[in-house]
């Protein structure tokens, strides 16, 4: 399972830009990373998994602005396609995450 987190926050004020950047990092923190500009993907080995990752999610949910979180399936992340200006790519590898419980 693939867990995707897209968000648009507002960088107006600097209490604004320190929210972003604290949301951000808690999303690196908790192993996601960076697909796209405010795309963050994660691995998840099941169901239960992804569901402990969204709950740490809502725990650093910023107070502005808007949080999207899609859960895929290999199987769909599989089918993704990629363009860097017209040149297709292939989608990045999955990744190989160690967790002890």
């Amino acid at each position: 399972m693939w867990l995707l987190v897209f968000f648009d926050l507002p960088t107006l004020t600097k209490a604004d830009r320190r929210e972003h950047t604290r949301f951000r990092e808690n999303l690196l923190k908790s192993g996601f990373k960076r697909f796209q500009l405010s795309i963050y993907m994660r691995h998840c080995f099941s169901m239960e998994n992804a569901k402990a990752y969204i709950n740490r999610i809502k725990n650093f949910m910023p107070d502005k602005g808007k949080v999207s979180i899609l859960n895929i399936t290999d199987k769909q992340f599989g089918r993704i396609l990629l363009f860097y200006g017209a040149k297709e790519v292939d989608p990045p590898p999955e990744t190989q995450q160690l967790e002890i419980f």
